[in-house]
């Protein structure tokens, strides 16, 4: 990358306040360079950081951090700051890779809190100002948030209640136009009146809660940005500064298509783009289903939580869905709550939600949805153990779905019968489904699937044999496969393979029957072991002599550990669990 010349002179927030004009734009161009090389090399959050540089130089020149408390909604506001806090080696060749790309407590003393999921900066700051308050201490402390995080209800929860502290409390509202996909909603709509007025409208949300209201409309001048931060320093009550800032800004590219630069992938800078016919993936054969039912049942809607790009809902696919597609912005509860209202009133409703996000909704899972056995079709993205950021991790996602009553949870292994379930989730109306999209490259039989998926909890035998049984689901099918083979090539013995489909039952008569010539079950499932589906079949045999291998992830938070380090470290390897199975003193006996 080009060399930064003013970056680096800055190994500290001191660095930034020793600077005048001319070098803190210079510094800005830097630290662009710096994000477009570590998202070009590692990948990351492109669009959301740009915009942010010029507010976090006039942060780090006006307060004083750590003692000034800095957090950062979602992360994805970050880079900046991490490279004026001693952390620019994650973002200047060569790049160290130990450094995150959201706030991390275990780097640096300038973060508070590790923070990957959204909405959360404004209740964590809130708590810090309050305990402030208690320890009569004395200092600012700032919640940043933004980039659509605002709609979020606990962003929302945290500014009711961070409106009566009666103390220091500044709040930054980073309003780029846009959350990772374009804004939907009357709030958004009141903030483009804010902005249009120039801050002026009296249709101001934060004045009425009773906040000190400022709006900068030059968000990524510098200057201004200092000369309205000394402004509310110190301030004694609870302030909101409204900047509006360019989400992209520096790179012409991510300036035009903001949605498409919101996170880019390694070697973007270097790519032309996608050329020829692009291969079947799990998402087209999604959205594909979708627009096709849209034509023969105006009931059928699909609806995002501001996360369009995980499932390939995109631009071309909202515009033909039309008002059969909504984007609830950043409100995983929202969206829960919604689909079970349109559920029950007739509607098909299908969510497309990311596995580390459904997690915020889990209480609207169990009371809005379950409890109310309403049939909506929740589609999980993305599921499975990987090399994922702390924050980030999709392994949550089978203990949390499966243990709620009503609700029916799949988990597919091909094509065929992703889309039998998901076309008879959508045509059902006993139950609430959700179905764990699999992850990875699409795998086909070619052959349609018939399977009747209203009798639930019928595993599919997909080979007969005996002595031991692999239960492996969705994701770890092909895994279940080899470790099939491996048995018969150290052993002769054929053993049964059996594709469980049903996250959140156990095919009693099936397992039941196994016990007449099986001795070994093993299972597979590519997330947490502890509360999933291989646990239940544990508990099924706990009185009986049957001995039973569970294997899936542990219950820990791994943070961008290698996939192939995790599987060794979980045994998921078809010559370890093989090990582990003839290891067992009854096995051993039997050959």
């Amino acid at each position: 990358m080009e060399k930064t010349l003013y970056l680096d002179r800055v190994n500290s927030p001191e660095d930034v306040k020793k600077m005048n004009t001319e070098e803190l734009k210079g510094l800005a161009d830097d630290i662009r360079k710096g994000i477009l090389n570590r998202v070009n090399t590692v990948s990351g959050h492109l669009g959301p950081d740009l915009g942010f540089v010029e507010a976090t130089i006039a942060l780090h020149y006006v307060f004083n951090s750590p003692k000034d408390k800095f957090i950062l909604d979602v992360s994805h506001q970050c880079y900046a700051h991490k490279m004026i806090t001693g952390r620019k080696a994650g973002f200047l060749d060569p790049i160290d890779t130990k450094i995150s790309g959201y706030s991390n407590t275990d780097e640096t003393a300038h973060d508070h809190f590790k923070i990957g999921h959204t909405s959360t900066s404004i209740s964590l700051a809130l708590g810090m100002a309050k305990a402030r308050d208690l320890k009569n201490e004395n200092y600012n402390v700032i919640a940043v948030i933004g980039d659509g995080s605002l709609s979020g209800g606990e962003a929302l929860e945290g500014l009711n209640n961070a409106a009566v502290l009666n103390g220091n409390f500044i709040i930054i509202l980073n309003d780029n136009e846009m959350c990772i996909g374009p804004t939907y909603g009357g709030l958004y709509k009141a903030l483009k009146e804010l902005r249009e007025s120039g801050g002026t409208s009296s249709n101001n949300m934060f004045k009425s809660m009773g906040y000190d209201y400022y709006y900068v409309e030059e968000g990524n001048n510098t200057e201004k940005l200092i000369e309205m931060f000394k402004k509310v320093k110190d301030t004694k009550k609870p302030t909101v500064v409204h900047i509006h800032t360019l989400k992209g800004k520096g790179y012409e590219p991510a300036e035009k298509d903001k949605e498409s630069y919101h996170y880019a992938l390694p070697g973007f800078l270097n790519s032309n783009g996608s050329s020829g016919i692009e291969a079947e993936t799990y998402n087209s054969v999604t959205t594909d289903y979708l627009l096709a039912k849209k034509q023969t049942d105006n009931r059928i809607i699909a609806i995002s939580p501001a996360t369009p790009g995980v499932s390939n809902f995109t631009p071309e696919f909202r515009e033909k869905m039309g008002k059969n597609y909504t984007d609830v912005d950043i409100a995983e509860q929202h969206s829960i709550g919604y689909i079970s209202g349109l559920a029950k009133n007739g509607a098909k409703p299908v969510l497309a939600i990311l596995s580390s996000f459904i997690q915020r909704a889990y209480d609207q899972l169990s009371q809005d949805l379950s409890l109310n056995n309403a049939p909506a079709t929740i589609l999980v993205y993305w599921g499975g153990i990987s090399s994922a950021d702390m924050t980030h991790l999709n392994i949550f996602d089978i203990p949390l779905i499966s243990n709620i009553p009503n609700i029916v949870y799949l988990s597919p292994t091909n094509k065929e019968e992703y889309l039998a379930m998901l076309d008879w989730s959508v045509e059902q109306n006993k139950y609430p489904v959700a179905i764990r999209v699999p992850f990875g490259d699409l795998v086909s039989t070619g052959v349609k699937d018939t399977t009747d998926y209203s009798k639930l909890n019928k595993y599919k035998v997909e080979s007969k044999g005996e002595q031991i049984a692999v239960i492996a689901a969705g994701n770890f099918f092909a895994l279940g496969r080899e470790v099939q083979k491996e048995i018969k090539a150290k052993s002769g013995i054929n053993a049964t393979l059996i594709n469980p489909v049903y996250m959140t039952g156990i095919d009693i008569e099936l397992l039941e029957k196994l016990k007449q010539n099986h001795s070994v079950i093993v299972t597979l499932e590519d997330g947490c072991v502890e509360g999933g589906f291989g646990e239940k079949i544990t508990r099924f045999y706990g009185n009986s002599d049957m001995r039973v291998l569970n294997y899936g992830a542990k219950k820990e938070f791994t943070d961008r550990v290698p996939l192939g380090e995790l599987y060794q470290r979980y045994r998921l390897k078809k010559e370890l669990i093989v090990e582990d199975i003839f290891a067992l003193n009854k096995v051993v006996a039997m050959i």
